[in-house]
């Protein structure tokens, strides 16, 4: 196989016909550069979707309230309702299953206008109360200063945490936003932390960054929510299946709140767990229809080799009995055809997985530079597993491609292929 006269040969033969040899390796070139592209832009959008729920506690559940579609116990159908704070120690002494509980209140958002004042300078951003047990069901870091904590809920503390965006709009670029005041809907309110979300996903709407969260206690008594929850967050034991905490809640939640049994539509709710799972398969079957689809397109490309050297071996017939005549085994005439077509094969995929690698990094590139806060699609890439795999595709499609040829052309008799009137 590394016979330098071999290499000699087969080059030249190439070099004799270089349109046929071009028209040849394109079908294998494009088909592997399409199963990269593919790949890569199916892993940049998992990455993107998973990234906006892969922080979140995998065992973790939300719950918000809608009208009721079913009248129930002397209520009409389309009541609105809210949760109550008695819920809260209902839902911990009713379930043992449940690891952390954390209600949520929503404030003021970026669409209804500047709700934030400091000095001259106003803004707008989504306000929530929350306790400090949320922070382990969506995760968020602190940058500077620390989360709300225990303290801040038992004594109603007026003070938040604030998101980076928040820091731009209402600080100047030296400033220490910790310690400094902020008006949120005219009550003043301390920072004590500024704060990164480990998620993409904001439960209640809007971009994260632009987030303000204060005690849950403080949000109630201070905007007179008097004893009312908008949503609660929860999470099972380990080992727990949080569809079954799901499921009791729901239970208990409709039996005090006198809802229909049946009411599908009155309990709003957000499995991480199942739509983990979801996407999970989802990614799972575009990775699989993504080879099928490549892998077709390169056995188109590894067809026309293959009819391509038949097609040379039809020209060279009088060479090749010459060979056997004196002396050639049919050994070496496989080997050569082989080598020919393993040859013209990799060398076309290689230039795709090149050329497909190259154009999922400049897509990379792009994105980093424009779309940073891209929740779809981000960080095009192909594992190391992946660029192997298609190549060793690659050598055994030149193998499969060289094979049929080869045993055809060591089928004619010598002194048939003599005579022949290819010359």
């Amino acid at each position: 196989m590394f016979d330098l006269d071999l290499w000699k040969e087969i080059l030249s033969a190439l070099k004799k016909n270089r349109m046929r040899s071009f028209m040849t390796a394109f079908g294998v070139f494009w088909g592997i550069f399409m199963l990269i592209v593919m790949s890569g832009t199916g892993r940049a959008l998992e990455n993107g979707v998973m990234d906006g729920i892969k922080a979140f506690a995998s065992n973790s559940a939300f719950f918000w309230t809608e009208p009721t579609s079913k009248p129930y116990d002397g209520f009409q159908r389309g009541r609105r309702w809210n949760y109550k704070n008695t819920d809260i120690e209902y839902i911990r002494t009713h379930i043992s299953d449940v690891e952390y509980l954390s209600p949520r209140l929503f404030g003021a958002n970026t669409r209804d206008g500047d709700n934030t004042i400091r000095g001259k300078k106003t803004g707008a951003f989504n306000v929530f109360g929350d306790y400090p047990d949320f922070f382990k069901i969506d995760p968020w870091s602190p940058i500077k200063g620390r989360l709300i904590n225990e303290i801040d809920i038992r004594q109603n503390r007026k003070v938040c945490n604030i998101g980076e965006r928040v820091v731009e709009v209402m600080f100047d670029e030296e400033e220490d936003p910790i310690g400094e005041y902020i008006k949120i809907n005219g009550v003043y309110f301390q920072v004590v932390g500024v704060v990164h979300a480990e998620t993409r996903v904001n439960i209640g709407g809007g971009r994260k960054e632009e987030t303000i969260i204060i005690p849950f206690t403080t949000m109630q008594k201070t905007y007179n929510h008097g004893d009312v929850v908008h949503f609660f967050s929860v999470t099972s034991d380990p080992g727990v299946p949080v569809s079954k905490v799901e499921t009791r809640l729901k239970e208990l939640l409709k039996e005090r709140h006198h809802i229909a049994p049946d009411d599908l539509q009155a309990i709003g709710s957000f499995n991480i767990e199942v739509e983990w799972k979801k996407y999970t398969g989802l990614f799972t079957g575009i990775q699989l229809l993504t080879w099928i689809v490549g892998i077709g397109t390169l056995l188109a490309g590894v067809i026309g080799v293959s009819n391509i050297m038949l097609v040379i071996i039809k020209e060279r017939t009088q060479e090749i009995g010459i060979q056997r005549a004196i002396g050639a085994t049919p050994g070496t005439i496989i080997t050569h055809i082989v080598a020919e077509s393993v040859f013209l094969t990799v060398m076309a995929g290689y230039i795709g997985l090149a050329l497909g690698v190259g154009l999922l990094e400049l897509l990379n590139m792009a994105l980093e530079a424009g779309a940073q806060d891209e929740v779809f699609f981000r960080n095009p890439e192909i594992s190391f597993t992946m660029a192997v795999a298609a190549l060793a595709v690659l050598v055994l499609s030149g193998i499969v491609a060289g094979l049929i040829p080869a045993r055809r052309a060591v089928s004619i008799k010598p002194i048939d292929a003599i005579r022949d009137e290819g010359i």
